[in-house]
C-alpha cells in the first residue's frame, strides 16, 4: 500500500495537478484578456485606466463560520468618484459578480444586463457582489428588475479595496454551507453603474463604439454579452484561457431587431 501512495504522489507532483483544498480555492486567470470576446476597448474617460477591469486570480478562503473572497485585478482600485460619499465601498469602478452552483439547483440566466447564460446542468444557486454599491441599491435593483432571483443574491458582510484587490467576507450559511467538491464558480467582470437602464442591474453596457462612459467593440443591439472578463478553461492561468474566454463569448447570436441568443458561460468546478 506504501508502495501505491508513494507512486500516486509522485505521480500527482509530476502532473502538476494541486489536490483541492476547500479551505483556500485559489482560481487564476492570465493577463491582457480584459477585452470579452476579445475586441472590446475601455470607455474614454480617463478614470478606466488599463487593467482596471482584468481580472488575475480569485481566492475563496475559509474564515471559520464565513469565506473571505479576493479578487485581484492587473490595476490599482481606485475611487475617481467618491463612492463614500454615496455610502459606497472605497471604490469606483469595478463590479464583479461571482456565480456559485452549489448543486440545490438554481438558474441558467444570469442577471439582467449581462447577456449570458450557463451550461445545462451548471445552475448558478447564489451571486456574490464586489460592488461598490451599498446593500440597498443592490436589493433594490434586483428586486425591481429580477425579483425571482433576489434570494440568490448575496451582499457581503463587508467589501473594501486593498491595492489591486477586492477584498469581501460572506457568511457561509449565505452561499449555502461550507464549499464541496462538487461546487462550481464563475467570476464575471463588469463595470460599476450608477444609472443602469431598466434592463441592467447595475452592470454598464458595452457598445458598437466606445464613449466616455461606454465600453467598445460590441453591438448595439444590445444582444453581445457585457462581460470583460471571467475565468475560464481550468482557471489555471494559462495562455489557452484567453482563446477559450473570447470563443465562449463570441457564442451568441443577434439581429438587427436586437432578438438572438446569449453567450454561454461555463462554470469552473476546481475539485473536479
Amino acid at each position: 500500500m506504501f508502495r501505491a501512495l508513494s507512486f500516486a504522489l509522485v505521480t500527482l507532483i509530476a502532473s502538476g495537478a494541486a489536490a483541492f483544498d476547500p479551505k483556500k480555492i485559489e482560481l487564476k486567470d492570465p493577463s491582457g484578456d480584459d477585452k470579452g470576446p476579445g475586441t472590446y476597448t475601455y470607455p474614454t474617460d480617463p478614470a478606466y485606466k488599463a487593467g482596471s477591469f482584468d481580472l488575475t486570480a480569485l481566492t475563496i478562503e475559509d474564515k471559520g463560520d464565513s469565506y473571505e473572497i479576493t479578487a485581484t485585478v492587473r490595476a490599482k482600485i481606485e475611487d475617481p468618484w467618491n463612492s463614500k460619499s454615496w455610502g459606497g465601498n472605497g471604490f469606483s469602478l469595478q463590479m464583479i459578480q461571482l456565480y456559485v452552483d452549489n448543486k440545490k439547483g438554481g438558474f441558467l440566466d444570469g442577471l439582467p444586463g449581462l447577456n449570458i447564460k450557463f451550461p445545462k446542468g451548471q445552475a448558478w444557486d447564489k451571486v456574490v457582489f464586489l460592488s461598490p454599491q451599498p446593500k440597498s441599491k443592490i436589493i433594490a435593483e434586483v428586486k425591481t428588475k429580477k425579483a425571482n432571483m433576489l434570494k440568490a443574491v448575496v451582499v457581503p458582510e463587508k467589501t473594501s479595496a486593498r491595492g489591486n484587490q477586492i477584498v469581501a467576507s460572506v457568511k457561509k450559511a449565505e452561499l449555502g454551507g461550507a464549499i464541496t467538491k462538487d461546487w462550481g464558480f464563475q467570476a464575471i467582470v463588469q463595470s460599476n453603474e450608477g444609472y443602469p437602464d431598466a434592463d441592467s442591474v447595475l452592470a454598464r453596457k458595452v457598445n458598437e463604439a466606445p464613449g466616455q462612459h461606454r465600453f467598445g467593440g460590441g453591438s448595439d443591439h444590445m444582444c453581445d454579452p457585457h462581460v470583460l472578463d471571467l475565468l475560464a478553461g481550468k482557471a489555471a492561468g494559462g495562455a489557452d484561457e484567453k482563446e477559450a474566454q473570447f470563443k465562449a463569448l463570441k457564442g451568441y447570436t443577434c439581429d438587427a431587431s436586437g432578438n438572438g441568443s446569449k453567450a454561454t458561460v461555463p462554470m469552473i468546478f476546481p475539485g473536479k
